[in-house]
């Protein structure tokens, strides 16, 4: 009897285990999307563009983009949280989105706990720039000329972060913005090009082609270094309060099993050691995470740290979501 209990528990335990083992043999065995929660164009599908190219090799299945805006990527957060958790629709999401967002909305999802991390991507540094006619030459001039000019120039925030750089940006300089919301980055730019708006907050990613062409100006990185020699940031400036960055990060549907996870991340990981990937990334001015930084943990890790920390400054400061 003991011997045919223990045969019988030992089926048992593998009936059990072979879902498992079936799924990570026959997954993926179709197309995956990837949400970008933000705009065609912007630093965030470049990217996201960039790394499916590449993740369809490791992972031998078409890797599609959709693009899903609205309200500072939470529809697309959203429509990734209510996704199946089966790895086949996962979101390339910005620390604004995934973290930001949830200081100012009311969302019918929970940020923190709603998802599953597969891996940090980069990091990428907001960039003021400017339309070519605008008179201020660089940092210095602007907020002299902004000073003399209260709410007289107009700036383009696509992103909440851009938003709360726009603020901090007023309360250090003492100066007076008309803040312009839009859905991404691409459509800010085409109209800064055009000059119908004055300034915007962007990403050094999608702003260094038109600034090398000497289509926009750039007056400030806020990160802690240069991307261009001539391109200062706040800090050298004397504004340290103003150095800011933001990464990108893949997430899953809370409840994807881990070995999908696993697979994900491998692809992702692989994808951003190529070569061709790499300097495709880089040189738009970001910065690619490590590998032994590359994990789902090192991904939640990040995600905490900072909503502790940008959460209670935000609603400090008084910003809106529009």
């Amino acid at each position: 009897m003991k011997i045919a209990r223990r045969r019988v528990l030992h089926l048992a335990a593998g009936v059990v285990a072979l879902p498992a083992v079936a799924r990570a043999q026959t997954y993926p065995s179709r197309p995956i999307t990837v949400i970008v929660p933000l705009g065609a164009g912007g630093p965030t599908d470049a990217v996201a563009r960039i790394m499916a190219e590449r993740m369809r090799v490791s992972l031998a299945q078409p890797v599609i983009i959709e693009n899903v805006t609205g309200a500072d990527g939470t529809v697309g957060a959203g429509r990734a949280a209510r996704a199946r958790p089966d790895g086949y629709t996962i979101v390339l999401s910005s620390m604004s989105v995934h973290v930001l967002n949830g200081a100012f909305y009311s969302l019918p999802y929970d940020l923190m706990n709603d998802f599953t991390p597969i891996a940090p991507l980069l990091k990428a540094t907001p960039i003021i720039v400017g339309r070519k006619t605008f008179p201020a030459k660089d940092l210095g001039e602007l907020i002299a000329w902004l000073k003399t000019n209260p709410n007289k120039a107009s700036m383009a925030v696509g992103f909440l972060g851009a938003r709360l750089l726009a603020t901090y940006l007023q309360q250090q300089t003492g100066t007076q913005l008309t803040l312009v919301p839009y859905r991404g980055s691409a459509p800010a730019l085409q109209d800064l090009v055009a000059g119908q708006i004055d300034l915007s907050i962007d990403f050094a990613l999608t702003s260094l082609p038109l600034l090398r062409a000497g289509s926009i100006k750039a007056y400030a990185i806020s990160g802690d270094m240069r991307v261009l020699p001539d391109i200062p940031t706040f800090a050298e400036a004397g504004l340290p309060a103003l150095s800011y960055s933001e990464w990108l990060g893949f997430f899953a549907p809370r409840g994807t099993p881990r070995d999908i996870i696993d697979t994900l991340n491998a692809a992702v990981v692989e994808a951003s050691s190529d070569s061709t990937v790499r300097s495709r990334i880089l040189e738009f001015g970001t910065r690619i995470f490590l590998r032994d930084q590359q994990t789902p943990e090192s991904l939640a890790a990040m995600q905490k740290a900072d909503a502790e920390k940008w959460w209670p400054i935000m609603k400090a400061a008084g910003i809106k979501a529009e």
